[in-house]
């Protein structure tokens, strides 16, 4: 199956050899081709180039690009997606002034959606949650890591976890597991944390790597929930079983789990809206990529991840929707990369970098996503006729999106 699109006003993200990353005043540049051609051989990016340069060609579908834009489809590299029910009560007692520590020390929050999870069946998650997955693929979602940690059991977090896998196996998207059973501590373990973290490292890790259920693991590490201590043997035990660590740091406070995660060669460090220069400078020169969730910010009015500095430090940057019930009920990377551009006052640029070649980064995936490259994944945003590629963000409430491509087919 070949299809041949003409006409591309403008091709974006275009880079003739495979790259990581992009990273500090790289992060400005988006190579791009104007009135471009693009091929894609069944699920594969075939070729690309100007106009002037189209080769003869053969194609089963031919489609007139004129006054279109074209990226790779975003990697959204940090969502909660598979949940029960929701949490809606609690982001109106936000509005009625409890804050989100208040509304958990109650009951709420993680542990709301951990007893939601238990009593609801593995089917109805799976019907829930495959909802909120075709939303977010027909957002322009082509690559997507979605974790565990609502069932805070054994139980259910594998039921999570067989959950993930089977949107993998049913959806043409690609889809990384990620095990979060530290993602808070039970009701019946508050006053035994040890005891819960070795429940963890001596019964669930061990299922779910022979069950091959999950890529990587991932705690929450902050103040209240994991400690740097705990963090640390949870992401040795861990990787001990095979799983690379991504994991929750700095969202509320700065206790050291950015340096804890960079000692473990964590893929990833996620949140970062409390960050100190020692933050920053810990970060330099490491192979863990940075990942911001402003549309977390924008639900919570909590603090932004300070892009600029980061950026001007060297540092890379990807941006993520933590879609989950709590704090961000929203999959949509357009939305992020709006308001990263509008709060965090990043580039269209360095924000659309951010969403996708750092994005796959930040989920091990950059071989084969990100990027229009020959080889890489057909997965496709071809948006309706714009001025150009900066009303992706300056029209922040508007969809802009005409088709999603994943594997080469329009979905």
């Amino acid at each position: 199956m070949t299809t041949l699109i003409t006409n591309i006003q403008e091709l974006l993200q275009v880079r003739e050899t495979s790259i990581a990353k992009v990273s500090g005043a790289e992060m400005a540049i988006l190579p791009t081709i104007k009135n471009a051609f693009l091929i894609l051989k069944d699920d594969l990016i075939h070729d690309f180039g100007s106009m002037d340069n189209l080769p003869e060609i053969n194609a089963d579908t031919i489609i007139d690009a004129t006054g279109k834009v074209i990226l790779p489809s975003w990697c959204d590299s940090h969502t909660h997606i598979v949940y029960a029910g929701n949490r809606e009560q609690e982001f109106v007692d936000r509005i009625n002034g409890f804050t989100y520590e208040e509304i958990a020390n109650r009951g709420g929050g993680i542990l709301n959606s951990a007893k939601k999870l238990n009593e609801t069946s593995e089917e109805e998650i799976y019907e829930q949650s495959k909802v909120r997955l075709e939303e977010v693929m027909h957002l322009g979602t082509g690559a997507v890591e979605i974790k565990s940690g609502y069932g805070l059991t054994i139980e259910g977090e594998l039921k999570m976890l067989r959950v993930i896998k089977k949107l993998a196996e049913n959806y043409p998207i690609a889809v990384k597991a990620t095990f979060l059973g530290a993602h808070a501590f039970p009701v019946d373990y508050k006053d035994n944390k040890a005891g819960y973290i070795d429940e963890i490292i001596t019964k669930m890790l061990p299922e779910i790597a022979q069950n091959k259920l999950a890529d990587y693991v991932d705690i929450f590490c902050e103040t209240g929930y994991f400690s740097v201590e705990e963090t640390e043997k949870i992401m040795q035990a861990g990787i001990e079983f095979g799983l690379k660590p991504k994991i929750h740091v700095n969202q509320f406070n700065s206790i050291g789990g950015i340096q804890a995660g960079i000692k473990f060669k964590a893929l990833s460090v996620d949140h970062l809206e409390i960050m100190n220069p020692e933050d920053i400078e810990a970060l330099k020169n490491t192979e863990t990529m940075p990942v911001a969730l402003p549309s977390c910010s924008y639900f919570l009015s909590i603090p932004y991840t300070p892009a600029r500095e980061m950026i001007k430090a060297g540092l890379p940057l990807a941006l993520a929707t933590d879609f989950n019930p709590g704090s961000t009920p929203s999959g949509n990377m357009n939305f992020v990369v709006a308001t990263a551009c509008i709060k965090m006052k990043m580039t269209p640029e360095e924000a659309i970098n951010a969403a996708t070649i750092n994005g796959a980064y930040a989920m091990g995936i950059s071989e084969t996503h990100g990027s229009i490259t020959k080889g890489k994944k057909a997965n496709l945003i071809l948006t309706k006729p714009i001025s150009s590629y900066y009303q992706i963000p300056y029209a922040f409430g508007s969809n802009l999106i005409e088709s999603v491509f994943l594997n080469g087919e329009i979905f």
